[in-house]
């Protein structure tokens, strides 16, 4: 169950004071007005998202920001009368009864007036007096007002209000055309004289009534195309994925030192095999010799001994851990292949092209390879590691229950064990060169991995965004590690799901739950030196479970919903294209109002679509490019090694 009282802090402190909204009186309000009470059953999930959210009658709720910043600048204070124009589901007045002395708040539509009364006297509101009526005419009875807010853009301020206005009273509402509004402040300096100022671009609905648009009102016809055609127009088809001229689309960011390849599902067939196109252009032209996937260090280490001819270790089968489809597929073993036999062409091995893993999940098998590298090379050291993991050991098989044993036995004394271990492993990497240098960095990594996910399983049980922004700090330190072991002059490509390599500032991740990723990490690291392109599609089937640790299915994605940038895209009739956003800056200014994104992990359930795999982002802004496939398959796991004629027995999947 969602605890709203913590999504509501975060709320105030990430969308609100953050943004130099810092009343305490204001803040206090915010904090006394239950934000779930007032937003449409089934998504209180959303409710303290910094978006506004559909109400009923072509109305909104706005954005927690707004609401704050027209009380903020109306400057309420305790003893005012205030009056509201547009009550919407009430939670404006809501916050406003808890500053104000009294509210007086006008709806046009009898249902929403209604539901509001309803929802005041639920939560014992009794300072809040609501109307159904013109708005645009005030309350004359009740007045004069020390504040008016409108929640609707006028084409201009009308004249009824500014008479309702006490001396020194101030007004603020959105005034212009729908596509155009600037909130404005207008104070009353005398009985007849008004001052107003320019508080700045907003868009709300529009003001219907006799003294602001007329009923059946419509926003003025565009000039500019719609955008599913202006979508079309910047569209570049794909060919197929086996025409040199497809990854030939990408040389535009071969200069680039990271490329970051999405994905918006971890069981799409074109996904994968879209990236491995494009990985093969950027590593024969571009240089690139670092390939880095969203997959645990260990599994990874395996396929990169074999793709760069290095010595395999007995009995190592890589990604047996679920979901083992999103790696063991057909579409992967075949890009495997092609690493495999570009890298023969290579004769110095410090130049053949690497696969790596960057995630922090596999801590088992990270323990394992550490002691396994120092029982051959230093085994006093291996003895010394083997006590200090010897408390994580009741959980390497299930790690997650760690998290359970820390909040009850205090095992955080593991964290100063495996981080001493991992400085010392460090510190060797630096000390040795000579044969064993991949063998040590490897080693290396997976101490490194080791101190991560001990912290990564004891803070997942505490909720909020901690564990998520320590595995996608954890991955981009690998790949920074990566790039720094292989030279200055290496590039490298990574793999992961949109959630990942997306800048999270652009989404609900950042601006609701203050997570980071790999994507906006890399943003501030490299700056334009990074290339993020995200992946997406419309419909068509996908490689996914119900449940963690369920049954790999194949299900039937739903086609997108109607708000969102996937059902753009599949209005533009393009079946597969490239969209180089900063080439088409009217098409991007278009997009960058935020709207729904469809993000499918492992786990997919249509039947909950819009709430489990759905959140607001600015997809121009999110992403350098993306790339669109409107009709989808699945991935082809793969069974055994015999069913695949032609594969060698040193093939890496092989059991």
């Amino acid at each position: 169950m969602q605890d709203f009282e913590y999504a509501r802090e975060r709320m105030i402190e990430a969308q609100i004071a953050r943004r130099g909204l810092n009343d305490p009186k204001l803040l206090k309000a915010f904090r006394e007005v239950p934000r779930e009470t007032f937003v449409e059953s089934g998504l209180e999930e959303f409710a303290y998202e910094d978006t506004p959210l559909a109400i009923g009658e072509g109305q909104t709720i706005s954005q927690p920001y707004i609401v704050a910043l027209m009380i903020e600048r109306a400057r309420i204070g305790s003893g005012d009368v205030v009056l509201e124009v547009g009550t919407g589901s009430g939670y404006a007045a809501a916050v406003l009864s808890r500053i104000a002395d009294h509210v007086y708040t006008i709806e046009r539509y009898c249902s929403l007036g209604e539901q509001a009364r309803r929802r005041f006297r639920r939560l014992g509101l009794g300072n809040i007096a609501t109307r159904v009526d013109d708005g645009t005419k005030g309350w004359p009875e009740a007045a004069p007002f020390d504040a008016i807010l409108v929640a609707a853009g006028g084409p201009s301020v009308p004249p009824a209000l500014k008479e309702q206005l006490e001396l020194g009273g101030r007004l603020i509402m959105p005034v212009g055309s729908e596509g155009h509004q600037q909130l404005v402040r207008v104070t009353r300096i005398s009985a007849e004289t008004f001052e107003e100022e320019d508080l700045g671009g907003v868009r709300f609905v529009p003001l219907i009534g006799e003294y602001g648009w007329r009923e059946g009102y419509r926003k003025p016809r565009q000039i500019q195309k719609p955008l599913p055609e202006l979508i079309a127009d910047a569209a570049e088809p794909l060919p197929d994925f086996d025409d040199p001229a497809f990854g030939a689309l990408f040389d535009r960011f071969g200069d680039r030192r990271v490329i970051l390849l999405g994905e918006a599902s971890h069981g799409t067939s074109e996904f994968y095999r879209a990236r491995a196109a494009i990985t093969r252009r950027l590593v024969e032209r571009h240089g690139f010799t670092i390939v880095a996937g969203e997959a645990d260090w260990p599994d990874a280490a395996a396929i990169d001994r074999y793709v760069r001819h290095r010595p395999g270790r007995s009995g190592e089968v890589p990604f047996q851990r679920f979901p083992t489809w999103m790696w063991r597929n057909l579409e992967v073993a075949d890009f495997i292949g092609w690493l495999h036999g570009y890298n023969v062409t290579v004769s110095d091995q410090r130049n053949r092209v690497g696969f790596y893993g960057l995630d922090i999940y596999n801590m088992s098998g990270s323990i394992a390879a550490v002691l396994a590298y120092l029982d051959r090379t230093d085994p006093e050291a291996a003895k010394v590691a083997r006590e200090r993991y010897g408390c994580l050991t009741p959980w390497q098989n299930e790690p997650s229950t760690y998290g359970r044993a820390v909040l009850i036995e205090g095992y955080d004394r593991c964290e100063k064990a495996v981080v001493a271990q991992c400085r010392e492993l460090l510190g060797r990497q630096f000390d040795h060169t000579g044969e064993d240098g991949d063998d040590l960095v490897d080693a290396a990594q997976n101490a490194r991995l080791i101190a991560s996910a001990e912290r990564y399983y004891r803070i997942m049980y505490y909720g909020g965004a901690d564990s998520w922004n320590l595995r996608d700090t954890h991955m981009f330190e690998t790949l920074e590690q990566l790039l720094h072991a292989r030279g200055p002059q290496s590039k490298a490509v990574v793999w992961a799901h949109n959630s990942h390599i997306g800048d999270a500032r652009h989404t609900d991740m950042g601006t609701s739950r203050q997570e980071v990723n790999i994507g906006q990490l890399c943003r501030r690291r490299f700056g334009d030196t990074a290339a993020l392109i995200g992946f997406g599609t419309h419909e068509g089937e996908v490689a996914a479970a119900t449940d963690w640790d369920g049954d790999m299915e194949v299900k039937t994605v739903r086609p997108s919903l109607e708000d969102s940038y996937e059902r753009l895209f599949h209005m533009s009739r393009q079946k597969r294209f490239l969209l180089d956003m900063p080439k088409h800056p009217e098409l991007r200014q278009q997009l960058l109002e935020p709207r729904l994104e469809r993000f499918i992990g492992v786990i997919y359930r249509p039947e909950t679509e819009r709430l489990s795999h759905y959140m607001y982002a600015s997809l121009p802004q999110q992403f350098d490019a993306f790339v669109w496939f409107d009709r989808t398959t699945p991935v082809t796991p793969l069974g055994l090694v015999e069913k695949h004629e032609g594969v060698p027995e040193t093939y890496p999947f092989g059991l």
